[in-house]
């Protein structure tokens, strides 16, 4: 028995051994800090030249449309993917992207790839990626940057690139502030941008999830504009060169050459894939020119937040794109249609939500259900407004996890997918004005995160959107109303028969049990 006690407490005595041995790396890692002598040469969009064929096919049509922007609204994956693959193909002086998530999958793969084809044949490219999501992703990038057409710089990074626990201990005040932008522009003449990252689930790529999802294609002088935020977080003090970091070593020449062989590879198998044969019967792939797309043109508003809002407790109307939507939706008359994933309106909107039912105004209302959406802490959070909503006149829907219906109904081939989720943001004022942008209804994109979105005149899309909206609800999500016993219930159509559920539809009884559990602590300010 001794000997066993002893044994007992050796193991224990090793165990917190261990422990402060972690704990000590911890902290002596996150006392990492950034870059000091970060060099941030100051660049800027370029004015299309003579070299543009891009900004020469679409003077044109800007010329007919004077002083207009023109807008295509893009919901399909494989459409995103081919409207951004042509941009970086007809690009001839410049690309500027920036993104919060770029995955190393088949179709983050692939642009990569096309940007290294853009960088050989002379095209400036500036990428500017949120660090979120960079882990273990440094020497790919670095592989990446080496070209010397190509620069990566990282929005408020990381200090420590190897173990980032350091800074969300020590640092999580900055840390947890990232860059939600998503914006993709060629030639400072035609950009996309929305709510879709890079990777595989936004791109109906993958046979796992797929995220229904929503982007528009811009071109003429909104395109400048995306341009212009763009500089202006370019050569922010937020943002630091990849080159800037000190590394064990440099990219060898051997190394990138190395890289470039497997990265053209990697391409040359892609082509064989069967995503890239779904491609081909894609409408942009049968265009030759992004100017022969069927383009709405109008007046608008590129709203974006200012990068120092990072830094800010307190909203204002000039640096938070959050302030700027909610003058827009105070503007409706008679039919306000919102669809955002992650849905936490807070006591303030739902009021202004309810008021504007009480003058009349339809309130239509899309968001994820619990299965469907992929951060069961913002659903807890969303959770608490339901039944106000709802009582206060709010049609309020959650999109179903398994959503394949709607997926069926284009008669071409597509991926299938296991399980879906809205990952769209968007919202229609009167059947007239639309808003894309990544800016989701919580708390996290209202003050934590930045976001961008431009708000247009787009009469037959949005009434469309409109139009189509209750028949496509009853295929693809549940309405949640108040029955006859003043409970909370789910309403939704399977074959054509109309099904009714007392309970989250779709879930195990642990997955409702935690989320509720989670609703009652769970700060709104983080969701």
């Amino acid at each position: 028995m001794q000997t066993l006690s002893f044994a007992s407490r050796s193991r224990a005595h090793h165990k917190i051994q261990r422990l402060l041995i972690v704990s000590l790396l911890l902290f002596v890692t996150a006392c990492g800090t950034l870059p000091k002598d970060a060099t941030r040469e100051p660049s800027y969009a370029l004015v299309p030249g003579e070299k543009s064929t891009l900004a020469a096919n679409l003077a044109p049509l800007l010329a007919q449309h004077e002083g207009k922007s023109g807008f295509r609204p893009i919901a399909q994956g494989e459409m995103a993917f081919t409207a951004r693959a042509q941009l970086a193909m007809a690009a001839q002086e410049s690309i500027d992207i920036q993104y919060y998530i770029w995955h190393l999958d088949l179709t983050g793969r692939v642009i990569y790839e096309s940007l290294l084809l853009a960088a050989d044949r002379g095209v400036r490219v500036r990428l500017l990626l949120d660090d979120m999501d960079t882990a273990g992703k440094d020497d790919f990038l670095r592989n990446i940057d080496h070209h010397p057409n190509i620069e990566i710089r990282l929005f408020n990074p990381f200090a420590n690139r190897n173990l980032r626990a350091g800074d969300f201990l020590l640092d999580t005040w900055r840390v947890n502030r990232r860059m939600h932008n998503k914006t993709f522009t060629a030639d400072n003449s035609a950009t996309i941008f929305g709510g879709r990252n890079i990777g595989d689930e936004y791109f109906d790529a993958t046979e796992a999830v797929s995220f229904g999802d929503m982007d528009a294609l811009g071109v003429g002088p909104v395109a400048r504009d995306v341009s212009n935020q763009f500089d202006l977080y370019w050569n922010s003090k937020y943002v630091y060169p990849l080159a800037s970091f000190k590394w064990k070593a440099p990219v060898s020449d051997d190394d990138y050459r190395a890289f470039r062989k497997s990265s053209a590879d990697y391409l040359e198998q892609a082509r064989k894939t069967r995503y890239a044969r779904i491609l081909r019967d894609v409408e942009l792939a049968k265009v030759e020119r992004i100017s022969e797309v069927d383009y709405v043109w109008s007046d608008w508003v590129l709203g974006f937040d200012d990068p120092s809002a990072i830094e800010m407790n307190e909203m204002t109307l000039d640096t938070h794109l959050a302030l700027k939507l909610l003058k827009a939706m105070e503007q409706t008359k008679e039919d306000l249609l919102i669809v955002s994933p992650y849905f936490v309106p807070g006591e303030k909107f739902t009021q202004f939500l309810n008021e504007l039912e009480a003058k009349g105004v339809r309130v239509r209302i899309l968001t994820n259900s619990l299965q469907a959406n992929d951060v069961s802490m913002v659903h807890a959070g969303y959770m608490r407004y339901r039944e106000d909503l709802v009582r206060g006149g709010v049609e309020l829907y959650e999109y179903r996890a398994t959503s394949n219906k709607a997926r069926r109904k284009l008669k071409r081939e597509r991926i299938d997918v296991e399980k879906t989720s809205l990952h769209a943001k968007f919202f229609t004022v009167d059947e007239t004005f639309l808003f894309v942008g990544s800016f989701n209804l919580d708390g996290r994109s209202a003050k934590l995160n930045t976001e961008l979105g431009a708000y247009f005149a787009a009469p037959v899309q949005a009434a469309t959107l409109s139009d189509n909206f209750d028949q496509l609800m009853r295929e693809v999500a549940y309405r949640v109303v108040i029955n006859d016993d003043g409970d909370l219930e789910w309403v939704g159509e399977n074959d054509g028969q109309e099904i009714r559920l007392d309970r989250e539809p779709d879930t195990s009884w642990w997955k409702r049990f935690s989320t509720q559990v989670l609703s009652v602590f769970v700060p709104e300010s983080q969701l």
